[in-house]
């Protein structure tokens, strides 16, 4: 691999459509996301045909924005990246035949990545030193909750993941049952500075096939009944007293963040890692970086920058470099778009 290698990023897992280019693997040059909350807010959640149609609308500006904006031409590129999983299948779909298409066209190794690896990469790229490994992987994302043994760059053991909702999931859920517009985890966090967390006495899902595994499905449908009755018919209690929104978003959250905070230190504790690394959108929460400083502030946790902890496509170019140097040679163009991929 030459010197500077230059790889151009392509993400279009669910409901922003971006395209990075990053040299050697962490230098941004230029990092682009069109964003589709302004498309999707009025139904309180992602519509995959209308995320599809944005996609096709906007990938081929953004590209040549983040072009521009790095000040290179696609001769200059070396490597596509793209994430071909997880995701909605259309949406990765249009992201993959674009990188394809490129491969072909510039005649240019394609790599394809995974998505919820990218969003662990992303806090790794994000450091101004290199990390040490192992380390425990803590993935939480509207799409994806999981907690993976970091051996090295590329090299993974899955220890727990969520058996239904994914955190991110369920944050929006409850946002939705409180009547706050959408993505729901800004809203809710903010409510919850003023609540009172012990108001209502919420409680993740155990799982006991798997300590580690996280089940947020059941504390969502509490908060439903604690806020419209068991059947959830009744006159919202928000009707009664409107306050009390600030003491349910607080007693949610923290039984949410908990549940992540004792199962991720166990896991460190239990495979001899020092170092927590977090991705996703989740990681933007104040309260979690907080509480996993006041559990154990000894240990060192690893975030993403705040413009790398959403989905991204600089992380996927990123990633995409490290992949590339470890096997020296790029995907088959019958690379596959995946909803779901394992460890």
């Amino acid at each position: 691999m030459k010197l500077n290698t230059l790889v151009l990023g392509i993400e279009s897992t669910c409901d922003e459509t971006a395209c990075a280019i990053v040299r050697n693997g962490t230098d941004i040059l230029a990092n682009v996301i069109s964003s589709q909350i302004d498309l999707h807010k009025e139904y309180g959640g992602v519509v995959p045909e209308l995320a599809c149609r944005r996609h096709v609308d906007i990938l081929i500006p953004v590209i040549q924005e983040a072009l521009e904006t790095a000040d290179v031409t696609l001769e200059d590129i070396d490597i596509i990246a793209v994430a071909h999983g997880p995701g909605l299948i259309g949406a990765l779909l249009i992201g993959l035949t674009a990188a394809k298409t490129l491969s072909i066209a510039l005649d240019k190794p394609f790599i394809g990545i995974n998505h919820i690896e990218a969003h662990l990469y992303a806090a790794v790229m994000s450091q101004p030193e290199a990390i040490s490994f192992p380390a425990v992987g803590v993935v939480v994302s509207g799409g994806h909750t999981a907690l993976v043994l970091i051996k090295n760059i590329g090299e993974y053991q899955l220890i727990g993941q969520t058996i239904d909702d994914a955190i991110g999931e369920a944050f929006d859920k409850v946002a939705k049952i409180l009547d706050l517009p959408y993505p729901g985890g800004p809203q809710i966090e903010a409510l919850a500075k003023t609540g009172n967390k012990s108001r209502f006495s919420f409680k993740p899902g155990v799982v006991k096939t798997n300590p580690y595994d996280f089940s947020f499905s059941g504390l969502k449908t509490a908060v439903l009944y604690a806020v419209k009755g068991q059947r959830g018919e009744q006159a919202s209690i928000l009707e009664s007293d409107p306050a009390i929104i600030h003491d349910v978003a607080a007693s949610f959250q923290h039984a949410a963040l908990s549940d992540v905070v004792k199962k991720a230190l166990l896991a460190a504790k239990e495979y001899h890692c020092n170092t927590l690394i977090f991705g996703g959108g989740v990681t933007n929460n104040q309260r979690l970086r907080e509480m996993f400083d006041e559990v154990n502030p000894d240990l060192n946790y690893v975030w993403p920058l705040l413009g790398l902890s959403l989905d991204n496509a600089a992380m996927i170019a990123g990633l995409g470099y490290h992949h590339y140097l470890r096997r020296e040679v790029g995907d088959s163009l019958d690379l596959e778009a995946r909803t779901s991929i394992s460890w």
